[in-house]
Order: C-alpha cells, then structure tokens, then sequence
C-alpha cells in the first residue's frame, strides 16, 4: 500500500448489505455531522442549534459519520472531543479506523485520489502519527472508538437512509465526491441506489459539499456530502455544514435544500465561533506545522464553491 492513496481491505464493504436491519429514528430532526476534524467550537455550536430545535419542540438526533478527530492534538482536547461525540450515534471515518487499528502502510488512510498534490498526503500521514500518538495513551477510547460500525442505516420518515462516511464500497471511497459528480457518475449511482434499495446516503470524507437529487428506477433519491463541519465549505464562507434531515423546516436558511417525498435534505451552516477556534488551532498546529500548511487558508476563508455549485440534478 502506498501510505495515504490507498487504504486497508477492512475498510471495504458490500453495498448490497448496507441495507440490512436499519435502525428506527423517533426523533424529530436528524443531523448528521461529518468532518468535524477535532474543532470544539463548531461542536459547541452544533449542540446549541440541536438544543434550540429542542426549545422549539423538534428533538434531534445527532448522527456523528466519521473523521471527528483531526486538529485535536492534544491530551484534553483529543479526550473532550471524543467523549462528547460518542455520547450520540457515530460511525467509523478513516481517521477513526487508523486510531483504534492503525494499519501498517495505510498512513492517513485518506485514499487521496491522483488530483490531490503529494504534499497534501504526506502531511496528513504525519497528521495522524501524531494523533496516534495522543490516542495510544488513552486506550478507553480507543476501545470504543473500536466498537464503531462503518456505516450506519436508519429508517426516518418513512426513507430509508444510508449513513457513510466515504461511499457504498468503502470507508475512505470517493465515489460520492463533488469531483465525481461533476465528471459524472449517475450509472455508478443507479447501481448503488438499487443495490442498497435507500433512499438517500447521507455521507462526507471528501471535504467539499453536494447534494444531489434524482430518481432511479421511478424512485426519487437523494445523496447529500455535508464536506466538513469543522471548515468552511464555500467561497468566503467560514462556516462549517451538516447535514439536517426533517419533515420541518429549521431556524436558519440552509445553504441549499431540497424535499424528497415528505422530508426535507438541507446543508445547514454551522456559525461556530471562528476567533476562539483559530487562536486553538493556532496554538496546536503554528504556522509552517502540516495543520497549518493544508488547512489554514481554507479554516479563513472557505473554498473556491458558490452554493449554486453544490446542486447536482440527474
């Protein structure tokens, strides 16, 4: 394997068993939080905005799909994180994998595609030696990060809907990419769609946000990639995004949203507190730090998307 572009046999699956014995969401409100890559503050504000739903008579269930440890590289950082995360239901991303069961060569086990500069791969490799390090001294988590799935399926709402964290074959896959939506990968949706029999996949790990609607076999679908709610996602647009699922409509004007059958998918901003998180983030990962070099620019000003750059129709 080649450390970063590929990733471990373990973290495959088939996408026809992705399906079985889905699991029964009561609540009100579904968001599912992607790439929260260790930032405390977007996890404060995440709480906030479930609690205010709550105010407001919607409850909220809190799905957490992988990667929520990246830029928390430290002792009491690394221990808060992923204890409040794993009070809510929660699936395995790679940088979880790579903590509990770190794979020899696998690196980040990130899988970067081709287009991703070498650079970029290599500092994520340090990346998570150094978080492997932080981890390996607190074994109780590790156990339980240990005992994650790697996908979840709920029923909501009447829908089906898959939790990934990368797409149907595998944790760190790039099938559902905004890359690959944007060169075309309807046939390889319409067989997922029908191998899984969803109705909408609910996934991140690619870091730049979509959501996709169409219908395959008569049925209307759904994909939404929340990117990251720990960064900005968009053009000169610091906050990060989840993913809000409900047949209500929220407190805030998502980024983009569409209805399928009786819910709505929205990408909902999340606002956090972007002075306190820097000077965080400053303080574990200075300037010239592997941290710093791929992900402060982006941590200040967003990404080179338009919101109207996010919509894929079939």
């Amino acid at each position: 394997m080649e450390e970063g572009r590929s990733c471990p046999l373990a973290y495959r699956y088939s996408p026809s068993r992705l399906g079985d014995d889905p699991v029964r969401i009561t609540e009100d409100v579904l968001y599912v939080v992607g790439g929260l890559y260790g930032n405390i503050e977007a996890l404060n504000e995440i709480e906030r905005m479930a609690a205010e739903e709550a105010r407001n008579g919607r409850r909220v269930r809190l799905v957490f799909n992988g990667d929520f440890n990246w830029f928390n590289a430290s002792d009491d950082l690394f221990r808060e994180i992923n204890a409040r995360v794993l009070r809510h239901m929660a699936c395995l991303g790679n940088v979880e994998y790579e903590l509990a069961n770190p794979s020899p060569g696998a690196g980040c086990g990130c899988a970067y595609p081709d287009f991703v500069d070498q650079g970029v791969v290599e500092r994520s490799n340090r990346i998570i030696s150094r978080l492997q390090d932080i981890a390996r001294d607190q074994p109780d988590l590790m156990e339980k990060l240990g005992r994650l799935p790697r996908f979840r399926c709920l029923m909501f709402g009447g829908l089906k809907i898959l939790v990934l964290h990368g797409d149907p074959e595998s944790i760190a896959g790039w099938g559902l990419a905004h890359e690959a939506f944007a060169d075309g990968n309807r046939k390889q949706l319409e067989s997922w769609f029908e191998a899984t029999g969803a109705d909408a996949i609910v996934c991140t790990h690619t870091c730049l946000p979509v959501l996709w609607t169409g219908s395959v076999n008569g049925r209307e679908r759904v994909v939404v990639n929340n990117g990251s709610a720990g960064m900005g996602n968009l053009s000169s647009d610091r906050r990060g995004l989840i993913a809000r699922i409900s047949a209500a409509d929220g407190a805030v004007e998502p980024v983009v949203a569409t209805d399928c059958h009786d819910l709505q998918f929205s990408l909902q901003p999340v606002a956090f507190d972007h002075e306190a998180w820097m000077e965080r983030f400053d303080a574990l990962w200075p300037p010239g730090s592997d941290a710093a070099l791929s992900y402060r620019n982006r941590l200040l000003g967003g990404t080179t998307l338009l919101p109207g750059d996010v919509r894929f129709l079939a």
